[in-house]
């Protein structure tokens, strides 16, 4: 027998050996790209916008949603809070939700005594976690001892101040921590993915998507939710300090890009995304609302005050979202802005946009540029939840909402050395190519920044066939719910989709709930 090698079998060997090295620098060159789809999306913002619908509804009317201090909330102050010391309630203006103390613990298996103690930010979180997953098809209770991971903007801790001053609770730990606002919807749905609460200030919510998207990347996750919460005004104190350090704009509004702006109003709110793989959104015919394309965080490092942003930061910020996402930044045709409406604030952000999306844009093809905050104000922790909840609604409905408040350009804002557009009333918004492009900024005043780069969905696929045909002389519509309150609530929402949404027919409810 000759001891010569087989050169044909050696080559096979080699060549299959150099096909796997090949498919695996492939997978590490795309697993930092994989673009991630947002399958499911639900908020409650405030003047009423307690679900995608009602805010979109918000948006597109031009309402503004800031108002003075509500009257039945001095009852949820607590003990030891001088209220005639600190002022007129009137005055105190600001973006906030109809019931943050309404909350059916039972949904969520809290004893009534446990949930007393938790700081409203951590029901919040539940609810909307709960809501948005429902709107992902996804049944939330399906989901224990899977790799979903939690990612929770949080920073105000009102709650827990608040909770120092009244009795001692044995649920007080627990129910005031900002830690467990991630970590109860993890133990509640028995998510086993990585969890954590991120504050890195007024871009936390984005740096949570950002942390989220990198998870399902490195294969960490596979499925997340990603959001932020704010609840304010239960310690009244907190507010006044921002006011005197002159950061509140005087008549409650963020007047972003325009030139009386002054500063910004606050605001609290929740929003949360569920977010997947694009690949397997796709394989398994998830709904898909819109994609990230790429993100980035970076530091203002050493500006000219700690709370002062640095534009040159900025700039490196966006570079390197635009280069992550594969996208060229003249493509861009949105940009909701971080937009607080502060004299500094504004020109720096714009500045740092135009030198950047302004290089080699068409003058014919202007950037557009908008804020959020102009109608909801700043929701600081949540703020870009506000933002990037906004610019997957106006992808859907190919229209850019009108930014509040604007009247004259800011002339600090070198407006003229690139184009650019705010918009004041409803404006389309058409597809380039075949999708939209938009991104979405968030600056901490602790100088951590974050930018996402969203596109519009790929073209849906063919559409399956419906699960029966004709329209049966009765339709059984299934509805439940933990109490008998809340299923009236359940009934009564359905009831005014029907009214609202001519797509939504009783026939196709009784489908929907039943599958």
């Amino acid at each position: 027998m000759s001891d010569t090698p087989d050169r044909r079998a050696l080559l096979q060997e080699a060549l299959l050996a150099i096909g796997e090295l090949e498919q695996r620098l492939a997978d590490a060159e795309r697993g930092p790209r994989d673009p991630i789809a947002i399958v499911g999306m639900s908020c409650r913002f405030p003047g009423g916008a307690n679900s995608p619908e009602d805010y979109w509804d918000l948006l597109t009317s031009g309402r503004d949603a800031i108002s003075s201090f509500p009257a039945d909330r001095l009852a949820l102050l607590g003990p030891g809070v001088d209220i005639g010391a600190l002022g007129d309630p009137a005055g105190w203006y600001g973006g906030f939700l109809d019931q943050i103390d309404g909350f059916d613990p039972k949904v969520f298996g809290i004893s009534p005594r446990e949930a007393n103690a938790l700081d409203p930010q951590q029901r919040l979180v539940l609810e909307v976690a709960w809501e948005a997953l429902e709107r992902a098809a996804i049944a939330p209770d399906a989901l224990a001892g899977s790799a979903t991971g939690v990612f929770v903007g949080i920073s105000s801790n009102d709650f827990a101040h608040l909770a120092k001053r009244a009795e001692p609770d044995v649920y007080a730990a627990t129910g005031g921590a900002q830690s467990v606002a991630a970590g109860r919807l993890a133990y509640t749905l028995g998510l086993q993915g990585p969890c954590m609460a991120v504050d890195t200030a007024c871009s936390s919510s984005l740096v949570a998507v950002h942390l989220a998207c990198q998870s399902l990347r490195t294969g960490e996750s596979e499925l997340a939710l990603a959001g932020g919460v704010n609840v304010l005004f239960l310690e009244p104190e907190v507010y006044l300090a921002f006011d005197r350090w002159g950061m509140m704009a005087a008549d409650g509004h963020c007047k972003t890009f325009d030139a009386a702006g002054d500063g910004y109003v606050r605001s609290e709110g929740c929003g949360m995304v569920v977010l997947k793989r694009l690949a397997d959104a796709e394989a398994a015919g998830d709904p898909i609302l819109a994609v990230i394309r790429g993100s980035a965080l970076n530091q203002d490092g050493a500006s000219s005050g700690l709370t002062v942003p640095n534009g040159l930061a900025q700039q490196a910020l966006l570079r390197r979202a635009y280069r992550a996402a594969g996208v060229s930044p003249a493509d861009v045709q949105y940009f909701e802005a971080h937009g607080t409406g502060t004299a500094i604030g504004d020109p720096i952000e714009v500045e740092a946009i135009g030198n950047v999306l302004g290089e080699q844009r068409p003058v014919d093809r202007p950037l557009v540029l908008g804020s959020a905050k102009s109608n909801v104000g700043h929701l600081e922790a949540a703020a870009g939840m506000a933002g990037l909840i906004k610019v997957v609604l106006a992808m859907q409905h190919a229209t850019v909402p009108p930014n509040l408040h604007y009247h004259e350009p800011n002339p600090r804002i070198p407006w003229p050395e690139f184009p650019v557009t705010v918009p004041t009333a409803p404006t389309a918004w058409p597809a380039v190519d075949g999708r939209r492009l938009a991104g979405v900024s968030g600056f901490g005043f602790s100088g951590t920044n974050a930018h996402l780069v969203v596109e519009s969905p790929p073209a849906a696929g063919v559409a399956p066939e419906p699960l029966a045909t004709g329209a049966p002389a009765a339709q059984l519509i299934a509805l439940s719910a933990a109490s008998p309150g809340a299923l009236g609530e359940l009934a009564a929402r359905l009831a005014e989709a029907v009214d609202r949404d001519p797509d939504v027919t009783p026939a196709a409810a009784a489908v929907t709930l039943a599958h």
